[in-house]
């Protein structure tokens, strides 16, 4: 049975979010967790059996993109699925939306899980998370999967500033005023313009919409694009070092391409991916079988845990 969307969760509810609160999609159980890191209070979702595999969403979306992964993935995994810091269930602090501190919240959250050697995959801006956790805690990440954008930075596709959207994004409080009140038709331009148009259901923007419409979630996701000049420094010299681990890349053809890939070629040692035919940027929504077919033999089945 499909997970009751958490729109539809009362204030009371929404409380035992930090106690362990369960739900099933397709017959797995996950469940709700908090946990204080970095400063922030992390909301996340975690199940299944086996290695590690953190899955980092992009904007403007939350944990619940990967709602289509997350059952076939935890049949051989332990699967762990946070919300950004200002995204989603987790808190909305003024600053720290840049590629170190973001990744620095994540591996908070992992060791405080006590899970060494994960799988790592990012989409969007999880793709910049996903990254900078990498390049920082190398010894760390047994796999690493990146999923459509480039590293902003580097590479041909790294140069992503002509995209109308982040330039209006990184404007100082003027997105935030002009799109208040039309937070769901702003936002649902950038669901449909994709190859698949409805991989992301009324229900599910309404999902999305419930968190970025509430106080500050705006701005949060603005942070984002507000930090890439400051990414771009931080990737820049990160880069001079080449990532150890295996790295999976996977474009959308009606998204951006090869430009993960070739990004990634130019930052890691053992680089292999491939172009999606007929999918757009939203990956674990349009292809979400063909997804996991890629990750699992990425990944290996394997059912040994890290802890």
């Amino acid at each position: 049975q499909q997970q009751q969307p958490q729109s539809n969760l009362t204030s009371s509810e929404k409380q035992l979010l930090s106690e362990g609160i369960s739900f099933q999609i397709d017959n797995v159980t996950f469940s709700h967790h908090t946990a204080a890191v970095n400063g922030i209070q992390m909301h996340y979702v975690i199940g299944g059996h086996g290695h590690p595999v953190v899955l980092l969403h992009g904007w403007p979306e939350t944990w619940y993109e990967w709602r289509h992964v997350m059952p076939a993935l935890a049949k051989n995994y332990t699967v762990i699925v946070p919300d950004l810091r200002g995204l989603g269930d987790s808190s909305k602090p003024v600053s720290g939306y840049d590629v170190k501190t973001t990744a620095e919240d994540i591996y908070q959250l992992v060791s405080q899980l006590g899970l060494k050697n994960i799988f790592l995959v990012g989409h969007d801006f999880g793709v910049e998370v996903a990254y900078s956790y990498a390049a920082t805690h190398p010894n760390e990440i047994k796999r690493l999967v990146i999923l459509d954008v480039p590293v902003a930075g580097i590479g041909p596709g790294g140069n992503i500033t002509g995209l109308w959207w982040l330039q209006f994004h990184s404007v100082r409080d003027i997105p935030e005023m002009l799109v208040e009140g039309h937070e769901r038709e702003y936002l649902t331009w950038f669901y449909r313009h994709t190859c698949n148009p409805d991989a992301i259901t009324k229900d599910d923007i309404d999902e999305y919409v419930s968190h970025y419409a509430s106080p500050g979630g705006m701005r949060a996701g603005f942070e984002y694009y507000r930090s890439i000049p400051e990414d771009i420094k931080l990737n820049q010299e990160y880069s001079k070092v080449k990532l150890p681990m295996p790295v999976l890349a996977l474009g959308g053809e009606c998204s951006f391409g090869n430009a993960a890939l070739d990004s990634m070629r130019l930052v890691a040692t053992d680089v292999r991916g491939s172009l999606i035919p007929n999918t757009g940027h939203w990956i674990p929504e349009e292809r979400p079988a063909f997804l996991v077919d890629q990750l699992s033999k990425f990944f290996g089945n394997t059912t040994s845990n890290s802890k």
